[in-house]
């Protein structure tokens, strides 16, 4: 087994002892899990630079990984259930969405137990780091990998950071986000390269050299240098993208990522004296939203799913808001939060299924090599509308020419959370996305599609341990004309009164992308050569502007307002015309008719639509009640999804 040694560092009652209904109270054990891998075996050599990592005397390559786990107090109470989460820039993540805890909640050591729906239902729930580049402490899982060596020096070699400014500066650091840098090789290095664009698929122009440096500005204006850092002398202007190319000296091995989410969970299922769980798990999934949602389609695509013994790692999975990308997370000098930069994570195939890339004529399917290999784990993909809106989620469904709609892989179901943004909504957000650093030009989507996740587990869980299928899959389709081209939406809301849409020539669109070495390979060119367009589809909207694709809960079928997955950026962070990465929107609809009639909004109002609250409440009840027989809402979530529309409606008559 890989996983060859947990070092336990805390164990701890989980929420102060808390009692979750027949399960009992669960203890929180954290600790390091220590991995050996075999550099030379078939299942490990889809990693990049595995081969050129440090060995033991047994020829194995070692890491080390955070590992936390939350556990019934008496393991027989629980369910036999266990669900990996991949930490999303090193956030725990699952626990805190999926029990619905609030939204000011901290980032911390113990997730917030929200209304302990995990735990009430049995589940264990561990946490695996996987990220090189994440600064390890009690709040924050990581891992520590091994660099890629060069003989007895660390491999160097080219790289590229992205730096995305929405408020002036002049420093930045090379990494994405605040996490740990790439250092440049020499602070002096003549052929770096600082290239900056307008927008997502603009032209790239040179900055001069003598303009900016490796260097850092202090706090009482003094410049030094900084291999960490660079510095632009007339600042980095908000709303343009930038993107450094420069040499770093070292390179860690970014895949053993993957391995440690492969080999953790057969370490978990498996009982032994060093394992903290009892074991045993009748089902293992794994869990991951955005970043890691992508990680997890990546993990599928090199065909994982096998350890070096031949064990099944995972029953099922559950990508999150991953669209139908991959990520950084298997290359040289790869930096895991970044999402936009193009690079081989943008790459075909997109689709679960075999197809042709009409602008490369190659044929893939992301399930090509797990599926000559075996043990396909079954998929629940869910997805919100700012993933469509992003350019690429409509690709997992259909061809890359949108001529039609493709099949789907027997494994996996694919749900679209109708007129969602990125993250669930609630009353009251801000419209500063701290995430992206970007403030949106109109008030956040309040949408809280966390029930339907909910379901969706519950859906996986049966079908994995009783054979019992998910309900069918909801999202656009070219043959029911719920598949649109972006721009007739942006055409509708460009008709409200004193809206002000993005340009829709300026919204984001993956393209083909060259990196000068195949994927296998892992070591390209930056910046990459980006080619053809591929096709960004959306769901089409309804005469309120709310998507008829997915699955749409009460507040889109009976709504109070307008619901988007996409918002302009805010004057005040520059590039006004392009919308904020994951940032939705909504649009209360007029309270009266009188209000209607003022503002000139062509939007019926509230007044217009229900009798009262009473009525709008018994329409609700209908509209839920018919997302639980069709099984994308529990039954125990109900009231809650018609508590939560009741509130909007609160707003909306208060707007």
């Amino acid at each position: 087994m890989a996983l060859i040694r947990f070092e336990e560092t805390a164990r701890t009652p989980y929420a102060e002892g808390r009692v979750f209904g027949d399960v009992g109270a669960f203890v929180q054990v954290d600790g390091v899990a220590h991995f050996a891998v075999d550099p030379t075996h078939p299942a490990n050599r889809a990693i990049v630079d595995l081969a050129l990592a440090p060995r033991d005397a047994d020829g194995r390559v070692r890491f080390e990984a955070d590992l936390s786990v939350v556990m019934p107090v008496e393991p027989d109470r629980g369910a036999g259930r266990l669900l990996v989460e991949l930490p999303n820039r090193g956030r725990r993540r699952v626990v805190p969405v999926l029990d619905r805890a609030p939204a000011d909640a901290p980032v911390a050591r113990e997730a917030h137990p929200g209304d302990g729906f995990l735990f009430r239902h049995g589940w264990t729930v561990a946490s695996i780091g996987w990220q090189w580049d994440v600064y390890r402490d009690p709040s924050m899982m990581g891992l520590e990998a091994p660099l890629a060596m060069d003989g007895a020096r660390p491999l160097g070699g080219e790289t590229v950071v992205e730096i995305r400014p929405s408020t002036p500066g002049r420093t930045y650091l090379l990494a994405d986000r605040i996490h740990r840098p790439l250092p440049a090789a020499d602070v002096d290095e003549p052929g770096a390269r600082l290239l900056v664009r307008d927008y997502e698929d603009g032209e790239d122009r040179v900055v001069p050299r003598d303009a900016w440096r490796f260097a850092v500005e202090r706090e009482d204006g003094r410049v030094e240098p900084s291999a960490e850092h660079v510095h632009l002398a007339g600042g980095f202007e908000p709303g343009r993208i930038y993107h450094l190319v420069y040499r770093t000296d070292r390179a860690p091995v970014a895949g053993c990522g993957l391995l440690a989410l492969r080999d953790v969970a057969p370490f978990l299922r498996t009982p032994s004296q060093i394992n903290p769980t009892a074991g045993g798990f009748r089902t293992v999934l794994a869990w991951g939203v955005s970043q890691t949602g992508r990680m997890l389609r990546h993990y599928l695509s090199l065909g994982l799913n096998l350890t070096e013994d031949g064990e099944v790692a995972y029953d099922g999975l559950l990508p999150h808001v991953a669209g139908a990308r991959r990520g950084a997370f298997n290359h040289r000098f790869a930096q895991p939060s970044n999402q936009t930069t193009p690079i081989w994570g943008h790459l075909f195939p997109f689709a679960d299924v075999p197809t042709r890339d009409a602008s490369t004529g190659v044929e893939a399917g992301l399930l090509d090599r797990q599926r000559a290999l075996g043990a396909v784990p079954k998929v629940i993909s869910t997805n919100s509308a700012a993933e469509y809106w992003r350019g690429d989620a409509t690709l997992a469904h259909v061809d890359t020419a949108a001529a039609h709609d493709l099949p789907e892989a027997p494994e996996t179901r694919s749900y679209l959370f109708a007129s969602t943004q990125h993250g669930a909504g609630y009353l009251g957000q801000s419209r500063f996305n701290p995430g992206v650093n970007t403030t949106a030009r109109y008030p956040l989507d309040v949408l809280d599609y966390r029930p339907l996740l909910r379901a969706a587990l519950v859906n996986m869980t049966r079908w994995v341990e009783d054979g019992v299928e998910p309900p069918p899959s909801r999202h656009p389709r070219l043959a029911d004309g719920s598949a649109v081209d972006r721009r007739a939406v942006v055409e509708w809301f460009a008709r409200l009164p004193g809206f002000e849409p993005p340009d829709p020539d300026r919204l984001p669109f993956v393209r083909t992308v060259d990196m000068g070495a195949p994927e296998s390979v892992g070591v390209g060119r930056y910046p990459a050569r980006e080619g053809a367009f591929y096709p960004a589809l959306v769901s089409a909207i309804d005469a309120d502007g709310n998507e008829v694709a997915g699955i749409r809960l009460p507040d889109v079928t009976v709504p109070v307002g307008t619901h988007a997955g996409w918002n302009p950026r805010d004057p005040e962070t520059g590039a006004p015309e392009q919308i904020v990465p994951m940032n939705g929107l909504t649009l209360w609809f007029p309270a009266t008719r009188a209000a209607r009639a003022a503002s000139g909004d062509p939007r019926p109002s509230v007044e217009e639509r229900y009798r009262d609250r009473a009525d709008y409440e018994a329409r609700v009840r209908a509209a839920t009640a018919v997302l639980v027989r069709d099984r994308y809402v529990l039954d125990e979530d109900a009231e809650h999804v018609v508590a939560a529309a009741l509130e909007r409606f609160d707003a909306a008559v208060g707007a």
